[in-house]
């Protein structure tokens, strides 16, 4: 599989009961919240101003995510436009002394909005932000 490139953001958190399904798993709403909490944050922290989800696509649920398992979301900008991105979440599980297991992804177009909630122009400051098509999206897709 072929890696986005930009900014990293990762952040990790434990699943517990109350957000597992009837089977003792982490229940699929709760996942894409966190997913789309991770788009966000990368995507706000690369427009340097709020921004917002437009779409959604391929969101793939690889393996389950049983209660007690330590749940690590990292978000990648995999291009930039003029006032839109395309983030890359995964997510990766781990059991108490056991290796990590990639178990979510999905692809997640954000807009660069401004106080008016209108899309606005993404700085482009940083000549390392990716400019090219999806990568990640293309293995998933």
């Amino acid at each position: 599989m072929t890696t986005p490139s930009g900014p990293l953001f990762a952040f990790q958190d434990i699943v517990f009961p109350c957000q597992a399904n009837h089977h003792g798993t982490l229940f699929a709403g709760h996942a894409l919240q966190s997913m789309a909490k991770a788009a966000f944050l990368v995507g706000r922290s690369v427009a340097q101003r709020d921004v917002v989800m437009a779409s959604v696509t391929g969101i793939d649920f690889v393996s389950p995510v049983p209660v007690g398992h330590v749940l690590t979301l990292q978000a990648r900008v995999s291009r930039v436009g003029r006032s839109s991105m395309t983030v890359c979440v995964t997510g990766l599980a781990q059991a108490l002394g056991g290796p990590q297991q990639e178990v979510l992804r999905g692809v997640f177009e954000m807009v660069a909005v401004n106080a008016a909630g209108r899309p606005a122009p993404i700085p482009r400051s940083d000549a390392a932000l990716p400019n090219d098509p999806l990568p990640f999206a293309k293995e998933i897709a």
